[in-house]
């Protein structure tokens, strides 16, 4: 009889069973006073253990939902884990949301208890503490600042550890019980998306989606105990959780916890992680930094670092698109990493890159065309929250730039008549919670509707083209793909984020928000003078060097996508204020109608009053200053 797959339990069972097999090994570091300080997978254990408990002491019942809001630290996959350990549902909230959007979360979860990180995400809790009368427990797990606050509804973690150990003390098998009540179709977490198109939907995900697609990724390409991973990206995406918690929990690697978001690079440095996956923001912000950091480097670097590139992207081109590199070509780009190219990933921290992963949004080819030319073998991966995160990956060496890879194994990827992108697997969600009309949308026959466009190549390997919402017509009739324009404009180290505009106009526009830190430099190398970020983006040298990016992006497109007039707006996109989600996608919906004075203005000859706006043509001058 052939044993049960490893997949075929709970990652509460999996993760003590683990736990137990590498006791003395170390799971987690994260830093203590400027010193990363390691957790041992027995240390571990015995935290979650103890969190469980305390729940199950606190009343927690099988299949009750836990609130979970703060960023990322060991205590964070201590009390997911020990939620689902004691039988519940973790209801992951992004820390940057507002009260207003935790309320929502809390009560259509129906959440009964709530973690929160420290003082900031306490606040939220009392902001809106009277619209969840459903809450019973508050439980605080950083409470510097807090010593002397007292709340009847707040209790501290190290409280809650206590009161555990004394509720095993009392009932020593209780936990190992609801751990055997556990089922492998059980919901393990409710992932509310980021709800571009309206309120957040809660995506339930089953034990078996989670460890069947950590099972079938290390099939995909191969992942080892030793590797080490950076825990930066909110751990309430689906993308990073597989990444810090059931990759890990699977295969028993290490994950490193960033300092805070401003050390990203920093810490990236100190690890050297083997297993990196980000966002292309990410991506793109390391090559604009080396960029313009060359720029300011002599002549001789400037040269050396050119002539490195060159050799390196012929060299990517002729291994990923010829398949063969010759040996002349060999020898130029081992003389090239040896040089420039290998201390340069050193100090990026990516010199022991092997895994390395771009996802949650589309990159441009450049980019990764880039960073392969260093030899850092970045692969794109392709999925949705509803998919357990990942649906496509580039297998092993097959990476073919300008698709999302092939299916997992196990996957099933079709593209049905409209184009729309279907998708069947274990990985595939049951449904929303407490929406059927939304789950019935979504899963027909058992496909997965995706909501994106794309195709599928003789080989099997998919192509993205835009969000099925997104496509557009200009008034001329063509169809408009404006994500593969947007990627283009983003790989200047001038621009942050684009929205392309042209549906059912006679032209095609686009709003820019100029990258901040690059372009500030910029304006003080070049000696323009400025004092807020609106009086940066509305200088009108920016404006003329955001127009040579632009018309250097139209020489590469189509006479149809060309984009023939363009504005930069005043100020920075926020989550806060709605306008990009938190994995940072530019909620377009949101900007057209925020922006729509501007949008007017570029379709219109008057000066626009918000924003700089004028045409992206060679020869144009621009329109308003």
């Amino acid at each position: 009889m052939q044993p049960a797959p490893r997949w075929e339990t709970t990652g509460p069972r999996l993760f003590f069973e683990e736990a137990q097999r590498r006791r003395d090994w170390v799971a987690m570091r994260h830093k203590v006073y400027g010193l990363w300080q390691p957790i041992t997978w027995g240390e571990y254990a015995r935290r979650v253990r103890a969190i469980a408990n305390g729940l199950m002491g606190l009343g927690l019942q099988y299949g009750d939902r836990v609130g979970l809001i703060g960023e990322n630290r060991p205590e964070w996959l201590f009390a997911d884990l020990a939620i689902q350990a004691a039988g519940g549902m973790t209801a992951a909230i992004y820390a940057t949301n507002s009260p207003e959007q935790c309320a929502y979360i809390l009560s259509h979860s129906e959440a009964r208890f709530w973690f929160v990180e420290n003082e900031e995400q306490l606040d939220k809790y009392l902001e809106i503490r009277d619209q969840l009368p459903r809450l019973e427990k508050v439980v605080l797990i950083d409470d510097e600042g807090l010593r002397d606050f007292k709340d009847e509804r707040v209790m501290t973690l190290e409280e809650l550890e206590r009161l555990g150990e004394a509720y095993a003390a009392q009932h020593p098998g209780a936990l190992d019980e609801r751990l055997r009540m556990g089922r492998p179709d059980d919901v393990a977490l409710l992932i509310y998306t980021s709800g571009t198109t309206g309120p957040p939907k809660g995506a339930m995900l089953t034990h078996r989606n989670l460890l069947w697609t950590a099972d079938s990724l290390g099939k995909a390409n191969p992942i080892s105990e030793a590797d080490e991973t950076l825990s930066f990206l909110p751990l309430s995406h689906i993308a990073q959780r597989m990444v810090s918690v059931y990759l890990p929990i699977y295969w028993g690697f290490t994950v490193n916890f960033c300092e805070n978001t401003d050390t990203v690079l920093e810490n990236m440095q100190e690890i050297s992680p083997t297993l990196i996956f980000a966002v292309p923001r990410i991506w793109e912000k390391l090559h604009s930094s080396v960029e313009l950091r060359i720029k300011d480097a002599d002549w001789f670097k400037r040269g050396a670092y050119r002539l490195a590139i060159a050799i390196g992207q012929r060299h990517a081109r002729a291994r990923l698109l010829e398949g063969r590199v010759s040996f002349g070509l060999s020898v130029l780009y081992w003389l090239a990493r040896v040089t420039v190219l290998h201390p340069l990933t050193r100090r990026l921290g990516l010199d022991r890159a092997r895994f390395v992963l771009s996802g949650a949004a589309p990159i441009s080819p450049d980019v990764l065309l880039y960073f392969h030319s260093l030899g850092v073998p970045i692969r794109e991966v392709y999925g949705q929250t509803e998919g357990s995160g990942p649906t496509t990956i580039h297998h092993y060496d097959r990476i073919k730039l300008g698709t999302v890879g092939r299916p997992l194994p196990g996957v099933e990827v079709r593209i049905a008549e409209d184009g729309e992108i279907l998708v069947k697997g274990p990985n595939v969600f049951p449904g929303y919670f407490k929406d059927e009309e939304s789950t019935r949308s979504a899963l027909v026959d058992g496909w997965l509707h995706s909501g994106d466009v794309g195709e599928l190549d003789e080989e099997g390997f998919l192509r993205i083209t835009d969000r099925k919402k997104d496509l557009f017509i200009t008034a001329g009739g063509k169809n408009i793909a404006p994500q593969y324009i947007e990627n283009k404009l983003k790989f200047s180290p001038y621009i942050n984020d684009a929205v392309v505009i042209g549906d059912g106009r006679r032209y095609i526009t686009a709003l820019i928000v100029i990258d901040e830190e690059n372009v500030s430099k910029w304006a003080q190398d070049n000696k323009i003078p400025y004092t807020t970020y609106t009086d940066l983006s509305q200088n009108p040298a920016v404006y003329e060097l955001i127009q040579k990016e632009v018309e250097a992006v139209n020489r590469t497109l189509s006479s149809p996508e060309r984009i023939k007039k363009f504005a930069i707006l005043p100020k920075r996109l926020y989550q806060e204020d709605g306008e990009v989600t938190p994995t940072l996608k530019v909620k377009r919906k949101a900007i057209m109608e925020k922006f729509a004075d501007i949008v007017a203005q570029l379709y219109d000859e008057s000066p626009a009053p918000n924003g700089q706006a004028g045409t992206a043509e060679p020869s144009a001058t621009v329109a308003a200053r």
